[in-house]
């Protein structure tokens, strides 16, 4: 391993900050703090406020656990620590 893996695990760091910051503003803020104004729109016959609060949050996430997979391969074939 040429590289130091003190870089490895600052950007693996960033990249958990950044994708659980996207979860919390989407679960917290769509559905708590912005719920008034989303519901004004519908998805699937619901307010999207409501909608965010008991299903968007919980995709968004799962979609965030592949994108996060998706950077950690990129970034261990970086730094040659893949399996």
């Amino acid at each position: 391993m040429s590289k130091d893996l003190s870089i490895y695990w600052k950007k693996n760091l960033t990249y958990m900050v950044i994708l659980l910051t996207i979860w919390a503003v989407v679960s917290y803020g769509c559905g708590i703090l912005f719920v008034e104004t989303l519901n004004r729109f519908h998805m699937g016959g619901f307010p999207l406020g409501f909608w965010f609060a008991q299903q968007g949050a919980i995709y968004v996430f799962v979609v965030l656990i592949f994108v996060y997979y998706i950077l950690m391969q990129k970034l261990d074939r970086e730094f040659d620590v893949n399996e």
